[in-house]
Formats: structure tokens, C-alpha cells, sequence
């Protein structure tokens, strides 16, 4: 999948919709996208998907224990947040008059990429 047809990037605000951390109860668990890898179709997403991890001591890291990190997502398990209505939409793609493709919020109407 090319990177300039994903829905996602990096930056961006986005919900989870499916998966272990999809919330039932309350309101869903939100988030901003640390890394995406188009190639296999995953995201990172800052404090969702948090994984445990047994290091030893090293030279460049001082303390044993276990570590918590966010883990990878597949990236139909999330929907990106418009920055102008707040809401989980769908993500249409438009040019503009200059040629520039930029990514549109299919609930407002309006751009997302400023």
C-alpha cells in the first residue's frame, strides 16, 4: 500500500474501533499516531496497545526490569479524529486548485491536512 493513499500519518489523532483496546464501557480510547509502516499495514500509537518487556541491565540502559512500550496496530482497527469536528470519520482524498492532494473529512467537508 503507498504511503500517500494511507488515511493515516503520523501526528494524527486517532480512535480505536477494534481489538482489545476498543473500550465497551465509556467512551472509546483515543490517541496520537507515533509510527506508521505502510508495508505491513500497522500504526503506533501513543498509550494504546502497551506491551511488557523483560530487559536486562546494559550499557545503555542503567535499569533492569520490565518496560512497558505501545505496540503495533493494524490500521483497520482505528479511524482518525477530525481536528474540526471531533468526531471518527471516514477519510476522502481531493486535489486542489495548486495540484495538491490533501485528505478530506467525509462528516464536515473540510481538509484535514492544513
Amino acid at each position: 500500500m503507498p504511503s500517500d493513499k494511507l488515511n493515516v500519518r503520523k501526528g494524527d489523532e486517532v480512535m480505536v474501533i477494534a481489538g482489545k483496546d476498543r473500550s465497551m464501557k465509556g467512551s472509546p480510547k483515543r490517541g496520537r499516531v507515533l509510527e506508521v509502516n505502510p508495508d505491513k499495514s500497522r500504526i503506533i500509537v501513543d498509550g494504546l496497545n502497551i506491551m511488557k518487556r523483560a530487559v536486562r541491565q546494559t550499557q545503555q540502559i542503567r535499569q533492569a526490569g520490565i518496560v512497558e512500550s505501545p505496540g503495533p496496530i493494524h490500521i483497520s482497527n482505528v479511524m482518525l479524529v477530525c481536528p474540526s469536528c471531533d468526531a471518527p470519520t471516514r477519510v476522502g482524498h481531493r486535489a486542489r486548485d495548486d495540484g495538491q492532494k490533501v485528505r478530506v473529512c467525509k462528516k464536515c467537508g473540510k481538509d484535514i491536512d492544513e
